[in-house]
């Protein structure tokens, strides 16, 4: 006697489920991964941890580079950018 292997268990039935208890098990398993990896990750987005000033700033300075506006205008109007924060 063989204990178990005669036949008369579940038959195909036992191996789909055994199949689909699987694939949950490690979709499971993949979707805990994945949430704690994108939990870990600092966010993509660098706009929230910039200054909101930060755009206007920027192109102030290049119209400072470019000579479009003097120092004691650009030094005025970043000052009033920067009080606003």
């Amino acid at each position: 006697m063989m204990y178990g292997w005669d036949g008369n268990g579940w038959g195909a039935g036992a191996w789909l489920v055994m199949a689909a208890l699987m694939l949950i098990f490690w979709g499971g398993v993949a979707t805990v991964v994945v949430l704690l990896v994108k939990r870990d990750r600092p966010s993509q987005r660098s706009d929230t941890l910039r200054p909101p000033y930060y755009d206007a700033e920027r192109i102030l300075t290049e119209r400072f580079a470019r000579g479009e506006i003097d120092e004691q205008e650009f030094t005025a109007r970043r000052t009033a950018l920067r009080r606003h924060d």
